[in-house]
């Protein structure tokens, strides 16, 4: 039944995630997120039917890894202030919106340990166990949209910060297929090997600095 806390958890991120990249676009001068209604924390204009709802069923009914996404926020790059380098502000928002989650989350987790005596062993628990979640899927999050193939936000970030010239064209020659090749990653396994590392590397950091959660 973990996934009645990991659900939540998981809609709450990938919407901060989306409303973190609509957020950066109306602070480098782009107001379509905000025009549209996505600069808001309310799930419904967040909500992709595959993304959001299907895919976190599919997790839950074949014991996956929770994992899933939100309908991406409107972005023109014209009316940015600079929109190259804008544009790889904006990408970039997205994962470090997570990260800042991830850290919160241990943060949080910290603390609920330390108020057992004050709030039970029973809640304590169930907070403690969400809060893992969290700190887990945030960092899950940030990684994989931080992988460069188009349109992960690690694509959009080198896409607009490579400098013009014969390497970027030779890196725009996968955008057609950037999603084939994101499906292949998850189909073959070779996604979790891209992940993980870092992942663990993040975990091992945190506890580090006095706030283990595994």
């Amino acid at each position: 039944m973990e996934w009645l806390l990991q659900i939540p958890i998981l809609l709450f991120s990938v919407i901060f995630h989306e409303y973190a990249h609509g957020y950066m676009a109306y602070k480098r001068g782009d107001d379509t997120a905000y025009l549209m209604g996505r600069l808001t924390f309310n799930p419904i204009p967040h909500i992709d039917p595959f993304g959001t709802i299907l895919m976190p069923a599919i997790c839950v009914l074949s014991g996956m890894p929770m994992f899933g996404w939100a309908r991406p926020v409107p972005v023109n790059p014209l009316r940015l202030d600079s929109p190259r380098a804008d544009m790889s502000w904006v990408a970039f928002s997205g994962p470090l919106s997570n990260l800042f989650l991830a850290v919160l989350s241990a943060l949080l987790y910290k603390a609920a340990a330390l108020a057992v005596p004050l709030i039970g062993p029973g809640l304590a628990s169930t907070l403690m166990m969400g809060l893992r979640f969290a700190v887990i899927i945030n960092l899950a999050l940030a990684f994989l949209n931080l992988i460069p193939v188009y349109p992960l936000d690690g694509g959009q970030i080198l896409l607009n910060r490579l400098p013009d010239g014969p390497l970027l064209r030779t890196y725009e020659k996968h955008v057609p297929y950037g999603i084939y090749i994101i499906f292949g990653l998850i189909l073959t396994g070779v996604l979790k090997y891209l992940i993980l590392p870092p992942i663990y590397y993040a975990l091992t950091l945190l506890a580090a600095v006095g706030l283990p959660v595994i």
